[in-house]
């Protein structure tokens, strides 16, 4: 029989964390709701690109990085628009651009110079980046508006098709007085330009008055790791915005023994039993993508009872603390992370790291199951 380990995917979870998004943001600005990017990076955060597809079909489009992602959206259907979030990178991303309608981010005058050249290039719908303040990708403020003046040409001589606006908040998680800055910043640079424009991020996205108080014709939201049932918020968990958890990564127990008082757990000893205690081992490790610097006590459910992890983290397997689960045996049904277990930024927080890493590190050796929304 395969290894008992699974990566559910629940395309229906999916599906209610894109409209309880957009209800959200209902709320926040009646009658002027923004378009929304479902960004579907990195495999759709760890999900598949499958999965994301049916989970964000009501989304007004999708966002992703990889070209050859975006070719498979538009393979598997998609008709709706498509957005590379870092642009394209030689001349010759620019026929399947235009074959498959793809769009794209331009963050730098090399991808102005590639447009401008390429015989290729017809009607590619772009958005010009702004840096304001994030320091990763986008024209610096004094550069902007040459940029999108060249932009403009381009779109005169019709090189490109639509044209609009965006930038990147760097702290909207933690900090709005950064975020509010950085807002300014692109209403002063971008002033007196028509076009759409795309700021917010999941954390904007769910933070009330940040999605209504940016103007623009209009106005594309990208939310991300929310639309998968995780929060951007250290302090704010997923369900308290409502959102449930797309992914559950579950295995079960393949061994049970009893550690004698003073004796120690896995490799380099890191646990050692204050007490004759029992112990589950859990087919999974970090070659599965469970983090290896996972410390004794993350929080793990084995057969529905809250339990934690003790010991180190090894390639193929965990060690568990069974005294809270005296029933459990070999074959006792395990929840790494999501429904019926912790959610996935609980065990992130326990392991110094973000609910990001842990979706998006699931190795292709975990079988994934995907739940289809019911008909």
């Amino acid at each position: 029989m395969p290894r008992p380990i699974l990566a559910t995917i629940d395309t229906e979870a999916m599906s209610h964390n894109l409209r309880t998004v957009i209800g959200r943001l209902r709320q926040d600005a009646p009658g002027s709701v923004p378009f929304v990017w479902a960004v579907i990076k990195a495999r759709g955060y760890g999900h598949g690109i499958e999965a994301a597809l049916e989970g964000f079909s009501e989304a007004d489009g999708l966002a992703m990085l990889d070209l050859e992602e975006a070719v498979r959206c538009r393979e598997l259907g998609w008709t709706g628009p498509l957005l590379l979030l870092e642009g394209f990178f030689e001349p010759d991303d620019l026929d399947t651009l235009v074959r498959y309608r793809i769009g794209a981010a331009v963050h730098c005058d090399e991808q102005l110079d590639m447009l401008a050249t390429s015989p290729v290039a017809r009607q590619v719908d772009v958005f010009v980046k702004l840096n304001t303040g994030m320091h990763r990708l986008g024209f610096q403020p004094d550069e902007f508006r040459a940029a999108y003046d060249r932009a403009l040409v381009l779109q005169a001589g019709g090189v490109l098709g639509q044209l609009g606006a965006m930038t990147h908040f760097a702290r909207a998680d933690d900090d709005p007085d950064v975020t509010l800055a950085q807002i300014e910043c692109f209403r002063r640079v971008t002033d007196g330009l028509s076009g759409p424009v795309s700021l917010c991020n999941s954390a904007a996205t769910l933070t009330p008055g940040l999605a209504s108080g940016i103007a623009g014709d209009t106005q594309w939201v990208r939310p991300g790791i929310c639309l998968y049932g995780a929060s951007p918020f250290a302090d704010r968990s997923a369900d308290s915005f409502g959102l449930r958890p797309a992914m559950t990564l579950s295995a079960q127990l393949i061994g049970v023994h009893r550690v004698p008082a003073g004796e120690s757990v896995g490799y380099g000893h890191a646990f050692r039993a204050p007490h004759e205690m029992r112990v589950g081992i859990v087919a999974c490790g970090y070659a599965d993508g469970y983090p290896r610097h996972a410390a004794t006590g993350t929080p793990v459910t084995v057969a529905g009872v809250n339990t934690r992890l003790v010991g180190r983290v090894s390639m193929d397997m965990l060690a568990v603390d069974l005294d809270p689960v005296p029933e459990a045996s070999v074959g006792a049904p395990v929840v790494l992370w999501g429904a019926g277990g912790p959610s996935v930024d609980e065990v992130a927080a326990a392991c110094g790291t973000i609910g990001y890493e842990l979706l998006t590190a699931v190795t292709s050796r975990v079988p994934r199951r995907i739940l289809p929304i019911p008909a």
